[in-house]
């Protein structure tokens, strides 16, 4: 059976694409069939060949941390959107690989940027300090906020936090790629998907310039309870409707 029948009867939808990469991946034939046999056992090809593509970038990735989906695009264009000039202070909350870190330390290169990223797993902030670190960023290892240097409060221009929305009772029937490969930190958000948001809805104005935006992704049928958590810490919450999902934003009133 070739390659791509093997992919196919596997259940890769992309399988002609896949093929491609992973041949690309090894000119060893033995270290090609291994790879081949943990894809069709159902691991993520971005864990196989090291890396996802997003928002145009290559983002490296490892075993065991979070592949960053192609929908999260729309938030980081939201995030750019809300940069308010030249001398900027970003943070990326929750940064599994610090992909949304990389494409905007990439995007406001021109600009004298100063870029955080943090995360609670450990394997996550290893992957992401490979990928922020050459661009000048900043990676800490900690729960949320408690991560961030303490002088960052009050200068935040921009907050950014891809949480885990799902809820508890759904994790199960995700997809096994990412229910059976990903971490739980990184996919579970609670009974109704919205643990953490609380809690960033409630920090995140001790962290926020005058002016400052948090943003996080949500569902649709998530997106108006995540505004209201905004608001009630005070913030001037807006939905961008994304279609599968949405990005909700809080402003600093300032």
């Amino acid at each position: 059976m070739s390659l791509v029948a093997r992919l196919r009867a596997a259940g890769c939808v992309y399988a002609e694409d896949e093929a491609r990469l992973l041949t690309e991946a090894t000119a060893d034939p033995a270290a090609l069939e291994a790879l081949v046999a943990r894809r069709v056992a159902g691991e993520p090809l971005e864990h196989l060949l090291g890396w996802a593509e997003f928002c145009g970038l290559r983002v490296r990735v490892a075993p065991g941390v979070f592949v960053p989906r192609p929908r999260t695009a729309l938030l980081v264009d939201r995030a750019l959107a809300a940069v308010p000039g030249d001398r900027t202070v970003l943070v990326d909350l929750c940064c599994g690989s610090g992909a949304i870190g990389l494409v905007l330390a990439t995007r406001l290169a021109d600009r004298r940027s100063e870029v955080h990223a943090a995360d609670v797993d450990a394997a996550a902030v290893a992957c992401a300090r490979l990928n922020l670190e050459p661009l000048g960023g900043d990676v800490h290892h900690g729960d949320l906020d408690g991560a961030l240097p303490r002088d960052l409060c009050g200068r935040v221009d921009v907050l950014v936090a891809n949480l885990p929305y799902v809820p508890t009772g759904d994790v199960a029937s995700m997809p096994a790629e990412a229910r059976d490969h990903e971490p739980r930190v990184a996919l579970d958000g609670g009974p109704d998907g919205l643990d953490l948001f609380r809690r960033v809805a409630a920090a995140a104005p001790g962290w926020l310039a005058p002016g400052g935006t948090v943003l996080v992704e949500s569902s649709a049928a998530q997106a108006v309870a995540a505004a209201a958590l905004f608001e009630t810490s005070g913030l001037r919450p807006t939905v961008t409707d994304g279609g599968d999902v949405c990005v909700v934003a809080g402003s600093d009133r300032g």
